[in-house]
């Protein structure tokens, strides 16, 4: 069987993406991230739905739910989830012939490290007084939940599979509940995390969108080429 080339309209969408999304998504995601940090230093750095959150959070700890969340806080932050994690997943894809995937999720992993901590020095926001854990400087946003939403759509995008985008929302969801549980943020910092996360993540699709594509029609092919033989 001939490999199947990639397709005119499959290359006009790559195109599109390449030269639209990059401002589309800045100005959705991570222009709202710098809206949402301009509007809690506006307030002062306390919003109502944050001390509510927290609240009822310190009300309701308990052991049980104490040691699930310091194992997110592990998987997610420290040396382990910033080097350790995309490392690790780097290695996969490049074992799995991606190359440009594997360049395409470290670069992200990267940036996304790099903007939360801009935006860490530019709003310098106070972590809640109840925080369980040794935490860096800045609240807003949570590093732990960037790098999970960043994991989470990189790997979406690189693998397109529904599975993988549900386990990376789950994921996502939990690294939230950890943080604000362990008061090492408030719930709008993990919010924030998310537009960053995500945000960066989609804006550097944009330049990998059409090499992506084809690294993945090529391992098609390659697939199929291997059962017709």
């Amino acid at each position: 069987m001939t490999p199947r080339p990639l397709g005119s309209d499959e290359r006009r969408l790559a195109g599109r993406v390449q030269r639209r999304w990059p401002l589309v998504s800045a100005v959705g995601a991570l222009g709202l991230a710098l809206l949402l940090g301009a509007v809690i230093a506006g307030r002062g750095g306390r919003l109502s739905i944050d001390t509510e959150w927290m609240a009822e959070l310190v009300e309701h700890r308990a052991p049980f739910w104490q040691v699930p969340a310091l194992v997110m806080n592990f998987v997610g932050g420290g040396w382990f989830g910033v080097f350790a994690v995309p490392v690790g997943i780097g290695v996969a894809l490049l074992l799995a012939r991606k190359p440009w995937a594997t360049l395409y999720f470290v670069a992200a992993s990267v940036a996304s490290a790099g903007v939360v901590q801009l935006l860490k020095q530019l709003f310098g926001r106070a972590r809640p007084e109840d925080i369980l854990v040794v935490s860096d400087y800045g609240s807003f946003p949570s590093g732990h939940v960037a790098n999970a939403a960043t994991i989470a759509v990189a790997l979406g995008v690189i693998l397109r599979r529904s599975w993988v985008w549900a386990a990376g929302v789950v994921y996502t969801l939990l690294m939230i509940a950890s943080r604000t549980y362990l008061g090492a943020h408030w719930l709008t910092d993990t919010l924030g995390g998310v537009l960053v996360g995500a945000g960066v993540a989609v804006v550097l699709w944009a330049p990998f969108a059409l090499r992506l594509l084809a690294e993945r029609h090529q391992r098609e092919n390659l697939t199929q080429a291997a059962r017709d033989s």
